[in-house]
């Protein structure tokens, strides 16, 4: 196996990691609460702690990158999370999980642009899009996977062992960190915007937490309103601080660049309507087919091996079409397959349903791929940490606003008729709007120039054809 590929594994799980986890407690709530002594409601303190705490450290992770080496800071950024996950399991009390959670946000924040870092500083661009294919994997499946499995842990087991088992993960992760990645840095070391940091903790806060619990009752709606208030303001004024000064925390410049705005901000759209799948589609197949939370998390194997069947086949279908080609087609292809979701309420056979999952995952995952390559095609060395705390923010915030959007049609849905009980037809209308604005990404796609991103797609490898002989 390829260096790069064997880099790509190692970053991978400690992304599935995190991923997991991030998700896992979610439907652990109701016995964790009982254990300690809390109210449940109370209790998703645990959940908005993480998400701020993630929001918080993901701008600050390039500059600590850049400062203390991104193999370091990774392996730190593991040793948190885990450290995290420990006092998770050993909380006594609402104030005790609390904090525990917002440690491990500190970790999984690192975690996430930094493995990115490390992989793009060790990765030959002609091998990148292979590598990044495997980043595809945790992003798809982790969301999916976690409240299954909490259910299951909590159900059959202990809810302590959900955070016990990231213990050997983690530590068998900083050891092949160790042994197998490279300790590459920046020479040139940026100071630390501490006013942009600080608006950015503010805005990214406000934004990406209020967007989160939007129409799933854990905050008064005036308090989640206020909140992304807040965080938008505080984000416009970094936006006009950080022309200002010579080196911002988030380069926002990057976005000159048509590939990585392509990534950053038409992926944003795309996003919006894949955020959207890890709350709508356990729901919808619950209320709709009468699933148990643990069935339903069954399915999820068929979204799985569609991510991973692209493993293969994506470096050939970008090499074979290029990346404007492969994303625009790519992402009508993945839209309708978000969109299809919405059958689901009506009762379809398992296998139509697992067949839906099966492709969905494999061109969502072939989209996402082409994405990460794609942004960071034309970054140049010295400013691929920056790159990859904006991308990693971008994301972020597009994630919750997916969240966001399909909490609130479901909502809307449910308010247009007598009674409060959630029906399967009230996620029809969601999955479709969240599949418009995942189509909506196309059209910044096209504009893309034909040869976009072609050194990483090995476009430019191709031997000159030879003249036809003269007659």
């Amino acid at each position: 196996m390829k260096k790069s590929n064997v880099t790509a594994l190692i970053v991978a799980s400690a992304l599935f990691m995190e991923n997991v986890d991030s998700t896992v407690i979610a439907v652990a709530l109701p016995s964790i609460a009982a254990d300690i002594g809390s109210d449940p409601i109370r209790l998703k303190l645990a959940l908005t702690a993480y998400l701020l705490s993630l929001a918080t450290f993901i701008p600050i992770s390039g500059w600590m990158a850049d400062r203390f080496g991104a193999r370091l800071v990774f392996r730190l950024a593991i040793a948190v999370f885990v450290a995290g996950s420990v006092a998770c399991s050993l909380s006594t009390s609402l104030t005790e999980f609390v904090l525990a959670r917002i440690l491990q946000g500190a970790g999984g924040a690192m975690m996430v642009p930094v493995g990115r870092l490390v992989l793009l500083r060790t990765t030959p661009k002609s091998e990148l899009l292979s590598a990044l294919a495997w980043l595809t994997v945790p992003a798809l499946v982790g969301p999916l996977v976690g409240p299954p499995l909490g259910g299951f842990i909590a159900t059959f087991f202990d809810w302590r062992w959900i955070f016990w088992i990231n213990v050997p993960v983690g530590i068998v992760g900083i050891l092949l960190v160790t042994l197998f990645i490279e300790d590459v840095r920046e020479e040139h070391r940026r100071p630390l915007d501490v006013t942009g940091f600080f608006l950015t903790c503010i805005g990214l806060s406000g934004l990406v937490l209020g967007l989160s619990v939007m129409g799933q009752n854990m905050m008064p709606l005036p308090v989640t309103l206020a909140m992304v208030a807040v965080g938008a303001a505080a984000t416009f004024l970094y936006v006009v601080h950080a022309r200002r000064v010579p080196a911002p925390i988030l380069d926002l410049t990057l976005l000159r660049q048509p590939t990585f705005f392509a990534g950053a901000v038409a992926g944003s759209l795309f996003r919006v309507g894949v955020g959207a799948i890890p709350f709508l589609m356990p729901l919808v197949l619950q209320i709709g087919l009468g699933m148990s939370a643990f069935e339903a998390g069954g399915l999820v194997f068929f979204t799985a091996a569609g991510a991973l069947l692209m493993k293969t086949t994506a470096k050939p279908i970008v090499r074979r079409f290029g990346f404007r080609a492969t994303l625009v087609w790519n992402g009508v292809i993945s839209a309708v397959a978000i969109g299809s979701m919405a059958l689901f309420a009506y009762h379809l056979p398992a296998m139509l349903i697992a067949s839906i999952l099966l492709v969905g995952g494999f061109f969502r995952s072939l989209q996402f791929t082409a994405l990460n390559a794609l942004a960071y095609s034309e970054v140049e060395q010295p400013r691929m940490s920056l790159a990859t705390s904006l991308y990693s923010v971008a994301q972020q915030v597009s994630l919750a606003a997916g969240v966001a959007v399909g909490a609130a049609v479901v909502e809307a849905q449910r308010a247009m008729r007598p009674g409060d009980e959630i029906l399967a037809t009230d996620f029809v209308a969601a999955f479709v709007v969240v599949a418009a604005i995942a189509l909506s990404s196309v059209f910044l796609f096209a504009r893309l120039p034909e040869d976009a991103g072609a050194q990483v797609a090995g476009r430019d490898q191709a031997p000159p054809r030879k003249p036809m002989a003269s007659t």
